[in-house]
């Protein structure tokens, strides 16, 4: 009787609102996943349904031991997601300022200039700083927000000695071109030297000594570096590399700056590869870290041996001959290990200045080496054109799932989420890797809208054929369930089923 006096216009307003309402789910769903990358209905089934349906039992061993396993793998990620320091970082007065000047743009989120002041507390102070009055003012000037703020301070301590500390600040955000930036860094290599061989006479006199002197080598080490990289800006490449070697040589054991990466692309400035080589033998070992620019430097070098005379015709009638296979074999090694590298070198997705934190294997540091090594792979005849023709080759080498890495660790799933904070997501679209499939909530709701949207216009169209359909379409749906009940009414007695229905 109910289903007899539904009208077609109430067919009309159900399927036109279900359209919507489903509408509405996948244009909310596609904006969480585009700027979360992942699914809304899915993150909230996992966090908090999954739980109050009994999803997780703490009681249980199996479970302890799954949780135990699920709390490693979730610090497994967090170590593999760390961001370092851009051992290439560009002067934030002279070169990130004046770009904003020119633009408009700011090409520094606030993630990555908070993460810098975190640095900066890090090697620039230590506890001792309140014994020395510069120290002191410099200690609230690296907290300081306000860039202004920060140069007034600095400034402040320079009324009061001659502080390394203020120099470096003023270098780094107060300068407007390389070359002052250059003078006040020697400025401040006088006043950190001093204070170094001091502070060396009395570390081994306590704790605070102590401290005091490990923050006195990070000053030093840290402007004797930016001296080196001033060098290298402005042409003179070769005291660049002289100031590298002697600062690696006096302080072997602060590997944090990363300074052969530096010195690195100084001597692919020089096309001096034997030396290129001879830093690569020394730090692309299995023990140590590797980053983007030992990865595809030692791609570079091996296709520097065949590339002016490579032909992908050629290769495919003969085979590649064994330096091909070689280059081949590194160019598939460094993609594996940062496979957003190659758009940026083979010119498909444009360059933004590099920010002064990157993501090991991420898209950050793909803009950062390729930023800064793109010339040199230019230099090299015929390296970008079997860049081209192999790189993609990779991804068939790789297990997918990526579970399993095939000569690194698996990809890390964080990178993303990472980069997005590192970039301005403004102006730059941030590269993804593995590409993320759509959530099967976004194709469901895709399809949910689709198909009531077509219900309601052909209900509309054709009102009384709907009616039909819809009418047949449920009385088929109930069908099983009218059964089960003539059943149960024909095997109860009729007294006890007169009870249940009135009960």
């Amino acid at each position: 009787m109910f289903l007899n006096t539904l009208t077609p216009k109430f067919y009309v307003a159900l399927t036109g609102t279900s359209s919507l309402i489903s509408g509405l789910i996948l244009i909310f769903e596609w904006w969480y996943f585009r700027k979360y990358g992942t699914s809304f209905i899915e993150q909230v089934s996992v966090s908090h349904l999954r739980p109050l349906l009994g999803g997780v039992d703490n009681s249980s061993p199996t479970n302890s031991n799954s949780s135990n396993s699920d709390a490693d793998s979730n610090r497994q990620s967090v170590s593999e997601c760390k961001v370092w320091r851009n051992p290439l970082n560009l002067f934030r007065g002279a070169e990130y300022n004046r770009y904003t000047w020119v633009t408009g743009r700011e090409p520094l989120t606030y993630y990555d200039m908070n993460l810098s002041a975190q640095d900066h507390q890090t090697f620039f102070t230590c506890d001792s700083d309140h014994l020395r009055p510069a120290d002191a003012i410099m200690q609230k000037a690296w907290r300081e927000r306000n860039p202004q703020a920060r140069i007034s301070a600095a400034h402040e301590a320079l009324e009061l000695e001659d502080c390394a500390t203020a120099y470096i600040l003023l270098a780094e955000e107060e300068a407007t071109t390389i070359v002052e930036a250059e003078k006040l860094f020697k400025q401040a290599v006088k006043a950190g030297e001093g204070c170094y061989r001091r502070s060396q006479q009395l570390q081994h006199h306590g704790a605070q000594y102590e401290a005091q002197h490990r923050r006195d080598t990070n000053v030093l080490v840290y402007i004797k570096r930016r001296l080196a990289m001033c060098s290298r800006k402005l042409g003179r490449t070769r005291e660049a590399v002289k100031m590298m070697r002697d600062l690696m040589k006096e302080f072997p054991l602060l590997s944090m700056f990363n300074i052969h990466e530096n010195l690195l692309e100084s001597l692919l400035e020089l096309q001096n590869y034997a030396d290129v080589q001879a830093v690569l033998a020394k730090y692309d070992d299995i023990s140590l870290p590797k980053s983007a620019t030992i990865c595809y430097t030692a791609a570079l070098l091996k296709a520097r041996a065949v590339s002016d005379k490579f032909s992908p015709e050629a290769a495919s009638r003969r085979g590649l001959s064994t330096a091909e296979m070689n280059a081949v074999e590194a160019i598939h090694r460094a993609v594996e290990f940062n496979p957003h590298v190659p758009k940026y070198l083979l010119e498909m997705k444009s360059l933004i200045l590099p920010p002064e934190h990157i993501l090991k294997r991420g898209d950050s540091e793909a803009i950062a080496y390729a930023f800064f090594h793109l010339q040199h792979w230019k230099r090299v005849e015929g390296a970008l054109n079997l860049l081209h023709c192999t790189w993609e080759g990779t991804f068939r080498m790789i297990p997918y799932p990526l579970e399993k890495g095939h000569l690194f660790y698996p990809y890390p799933i964080c990178t993303e989420t990472a980069d997005r904070e590192l970039l301005p997501t403004v102006f730059h679209e941030v590269s993804v890797y593995p590409k993320k499939e759509l959530p099967f909530f976004i194709l469901f709701t895709a399809g949910l809208c689709s198909f009531t949207a077509m219900l309601a216009l052909l209900t509309h169209q054709f009102p009384e054929l709907m009616g039909v359909f819809a009418k047949a379409f449920l009385s088929t749906l109930f069908a099983p369930l009218n059964f089960i009940m003539e059943k149960v009414e024909s095997i109860l007695p009729s007294s006890l089923w007169h009870q249940l229905t009135r009960i």
